[in-house]
């Protein structure tokens, strides 16, 4: 087994008054060379977005982006014609592909908004651009992992152009379960979004994170109530 461990407190931070970004891996003007990608992961932005600010009209290319929405709403918009407001609970995914460009706000004026970007790379370049969302109820993560987005192209579901999963877990304290490699050549990043829990002989706190490969099953005991995004990947060369 191999692991790295991302601590909260090791992350790059960008404060820009109506945006507090915290950035696991190299982002913008924060860059650390080790910290570039784990597998097909590149970017996990932990984003807090004041009222009514947000991001104007900017474009991406080439790549998988998933919005997870942790508190607050969203409003999106992009030159595809697509207009939707990303709520808590919903999950966003775009393929860039070709080329889209999009602005992000928050919805609310008053109220601040709390959400995970995460760009994976795709395996297959110059797609056409594509645009979904959708709702998920929490209730099917409590004390089990709910798969909301994978690599399966099937109607109403999320998926993306790479051999990837997302998926969210809320877990009791007290709770053990087993967490299983996906595949050959797929490693599991773990972000813990809140609570305590001990995994491979670490003990993650909320905003850590752990990257695993080369391994196929390890051990999860939640010391404290637990919620958490895991997203297995393939490990690129």
């Amino acid at each position: 087994m191999e692991k790295i461990i991302h601590r909260a407190d090791t992350r790059g931070y960008a404060n820009h008054g109506w945006l507090k970004s915290f950035h696991t891996f190299s982002f913008a003007n924060y860059y650390e060379p080790e910290r570039i990608h784990f597998g097909a992961l590149r970017v996990l932005n932990d984003d807090f977005i004041k009222g009514g600010m947000g991001f104007g009209a900017h474009p991406h290319d080439n790549m998988e982006i998933v919005t997870i929405m942790l508190d607050g709403s969203m409003a999106h918009q992009d030159n595809a014609g697509h207009q939707k407001v990303i709520q808590q609970h919903d999950v966003q995914i775009m393929s860039a592909g070709t080329g889209i460009v999009h602005s992000e706000f928050n919805a609310s004026k008053t109220e601040d908004a709390n959400l995970l970007q995460i760009w994976v790379f795709p395996n297959e370049r110059n797609v056409t651009p594509r645009y979904d969302q959708q709702t998920f109820d929490p209730a099917l993560r409590e004390n089990a992992l709910q798969v909301v987005v994978s690599p399966e192209r099937t109607e109403g579901k999320l998926w993306l152009h790479q051999n990837a999963w997302f998926s969210l877990g809320k877990f009791d304290a007290g709770k053990n379960f087993e967490l299983n490699a996906k595949a050959n050549g797929v490693g599991s990043y773990l972000f813990l979004i809140s609570g305590e829990i001990n995994i491979a002989g670490d003990t993650l706190q909320s905003r850590d994170a752990i990257g695993l490969s080369d391994y196929d099953k390890v051990n999860i005991e939640v010391v404290k109530p637990a919620e958490f995004l895991l997203i297995d990947v393939p490990m690129l060369n």
